[in-house]
């Protein structure tokens, strides 16, 4: 069973500590939301997770090995990274961008095999773009080029899904569609692990909540409570709903 486990994790820069002495450890099936404030570390925690980041202090495990006893081709067909502001400069079609995800499983040369064309119909038709296959990715929206690129991170059907603020700029149906296809995925084995601002989503959807603040994990359990929200946000919520309805109601600090 995947286990991915960082042990005491600092991260430095300019003089700034960015993480501080981070351990946890994650497990396959589980789908963990990142939550904290604007600067609190997310990002650099998850791309310390994903092996992009080596961190100044601590060390990154894969089931038995450290991310950095990997080679870049072991560790991407394993783990696929979405980052927050994803960008792409060549005009590719759809389809072509979302079969970059396959690259790890590709022959060195030649063109893309058929047998692969089943993958990527089956990703894009999880993000709601097999219409749009062969249009140029350069000139989607700001939603359906972010869906495109999750599309491309789940193609390869990793054993580890890191994703950085996956629903940021998608409208209300396709943010929910996300979050039910990062839930589906963790419930089909795969240990799924984003980055979140929506507490209302992660609070529906994800198995297991990590809080960070200025640099350290203060909260990591199944899920969110009144309290955490408020010491780590600085706002009052209640929470109300059950089920796939759940959610919170934030209020202003004065409130009671």
């Amino acid at each position: 069973m995947t286990l991915l486990a960082a042990e005491h994790i600092t991260v430095e820069r300019g003089g700034r500590t960015i993480l501080r002495d981070i351990s946890l450890q994650a497990h396959a099936g589980e789908f963990v939301a990142v939550l904290g404030p604007n600067g609190a570390g997310k990002s650099t925690l998850l791309s310390v997770l994903a092996g992009l980041l080596r961190p100044d202090a601590g060390q990154v495990m894969l089931d038995a090995r450290r991310l950095s006893q990997l080679s870049a081709r072991q560790l991407a067909e394993r783990r696929a990274y979405l980052p927050q502001n994803p960008r792409l400069e060549w005009p590719l079609s759809v389809e072509r961008l979302v079969a970059l995800g396959l690259t790890p499983r590709l022959p060195a040369t030649g063109g893309l095999p058929e047998g692969y064309a089943p993958a990527i119909s089956r990703a894009l038709a999880l993000c709601d773009l097999a219409s749009k296959r062969d249009q140029v990715a350069t000139t989607l929206s700001g939603g359906e080029f972010a869906r495109a690129m999750l599309a491309r991170a789940i193609v390869n059907q990793p054993q580890i899904l890191i994703v950085d603020e996956p629903i940021t700029g998608l409208d209300p149906r396709h943010a929910m569609q996300c979050m039910t296809l990062l839930k589906d995925f963790a419930r089909n084995g795969t240990l799924v692990v984003a980055a979140l601002h929506d507490l209302t989503l992660a609070y529906r959807y994800a198995s297991r909540a990590i809080v960070v603040v200025d640099g350290a994990v203060v909260f990591d359990a199944d899920s969110l409570t009144e309290e955490v929200i408020h010491s780590a946000f600085g706002v009052r919520a209640q929470a109300a709903g059950a089920g796939d309805s759940r959610g919170f109601t934030l209020l202003s600090p004065s409130e009671k």
